[in-house]
């Protein structure tokens, strides 16, 4: 219905358009044919009337025609002389328009009905005569109808002829957008990777397959995002349930009952972990999120022999959860990697603070540096999500996450300050 409609709107514009342009043509045509038939009937009569003119002379004192004679110009010229008709023979129809003519002595032109009377005064000494003919305008008017109803035919051709053309050159060019289309719906469902890849665009329609490529490309990373963010979620969340898992193991085979603390313990981070992850999207910094570093870092140790160097009443403008959430993998990635031991320390710049967490192992690679938050991407026997975990929660609340490869582990972290964003 769409296409449809679209082809129809088109055809209809371009019928609009041949309309109004035949029919200024038309109008045009009509004008100047008008203008050349008024042109060529005028020097007819003036034609005639040099002729009748010609042969006007006075002998012993009298007007008189030098060839007389003529049946046929005494219907459509007469002469005056001194008042008197000398020659021609006048219509009753349009004898007082002709001597009033006469009567004036002057050159002009008048017209009556279909006919055009023109009046021309002959120089004679002694003499006032005037020679007046007529014009019959039934040819030419004749000729002009003949004419526009051509031009009107004409028109009415050229019209169909647009839209006809118009009708099937859309077709021809949407035919085009279909199979764009129907391609695309394919490869949605077989093959999701395939593009276009047009080239260079040279038309419209290039610059369409050129912008439907990068809208699957849009999608493809979408659902790849989706897909990295539901095995983010499946790690964070396989590590305390792994925890509890083995020490309900453990206590299934020696006997003894699972602590009570180590339980609520995992399953509060099993908590935070599932909070912090799906409200990650809806994290945004506002003047009025803010948490004691610190505090948050210290939950973040959770009793880890992990040495703390923050100082005190220093305030981020970030809820003490995601704190929690972007150190707590930082920290166990410093544990599972140091030789002996694992620090925080923070300092107030400019930017924000700078956390620094911070261990003495052989750090990172420094041709790696800067791909360690992508998802896969590790140095150990792990499933490389865990940095990646803490590069999606950091930018979803405005915070930096860098690696830096100096000899030893080291992840500089940096908040910003409620001052910042105030």
């Amino acid at each position: 219905m769409g296409v449809t409609g679209f082809r129809g709107r088109v055809v209809a514009l371009a019928v609009l358009i041949a309309t109004a342009v035949a029919a200024v043509l038309v109008v045009v045509s009509h004008v100047l044919l008008s203008r050349v038939t008024d042109a060529d009937a005028s020097a007819l009569a003036h034609t005639r009337a040099e002729a009748v003119a010609a042969n006007v002379t006075v002998r012993g004192g009298h007007v008189v025609l030098v060839e007389s004679g003529n049946e046929a110009l005494d219907t459509v010229s007469w002469v005056y002389a001194d008042g008197h008709l000398i020659d021609g023979i006048v219509p009753g129809g349009l004898r007082g328009r002709v001597e009033a003519l006469a009567d004036s002595g002057q050159s002009q032109t008048t017209t009556i009905g279909r006919y055009l009377l023109y009046a021309q005064p002959i120089r004679l000494e002694g003499h006032h005569v005037v020679a007046v003919v007529r014009v019959d305008l039934t040819p030419y008017e004749t000729s002009e109808q003949r004419s526009l109803g051509m031009s009107l035919v004409l028109g009415g051709i050229t019209i169909l002829l647009a839209g006809v053309v118009a009708y099937l050159v859309v077709g021809r060019a949407l035919r085009v957008v279909h199979e764009m289309a129907a391609l695309a719906d394919d490869w949605g469902d077989h093959e999701p990777g395939r593009r276009f890849n047009l080239g260079v665009p040279r038309d419209e329609f290039g610059e369409l397959g050129r912008t439907l490529d990068r809208l699957l490309d849009r999608i493809d990373n979408a659902l790849a995002d989706e897909r990295r963010l539901t095995d983010e979620i499946a790690h964070e969340l396989r590590t305390p349930l792994t925890a509890l898992r083995g020490e309900a193991q453990l206590a299934q085979l020696s006997g003894h009952h699972v602590s009570p603390e180590y339980v609520l313990t995992e399953v509060d981070r099993l908590n935070t972990a599932i909070t912090t992850i799906l409200s990650a999207a809806r994290t945004r910094i506002d003047a009025g999120t803010r948490c004691d570093l610190r505090a948050a870092a210290r939950q973040a140790i959770a009793g880890r022999s992990i040495e703390l160097a923050i100082p005190t009443n220093v305030d981020v403008a970030v809820a003490s959860e995601l704190v929690v959430a972007v150190l707590s993998p930082l920290l166990e990635n410093g544990l599972r990697h140091a030789s002996s031991r694992v620090w925080i320390t923070a300092r107030i710049q400019p930017q924000g603070v700078v956390t620094d967490v911070l261990d003495d192992g052989p750090g990172f690679d420094p041709a790696e540096v800067d791909r360690v938050f992508e998802a896969g991407v590790t140095s150990g026997n792990g499933h490389g999500l865990g940095l990646a975990v803490v590069r999606r929660l950091a930018a979803s609340a405005g915070v930096a996450v860098r690696a830096i490869a100096d000899g030893h582990g080291r992840v500089e972290v940096t908040f910003p300050t409620p001052e910042a964003i105030a």
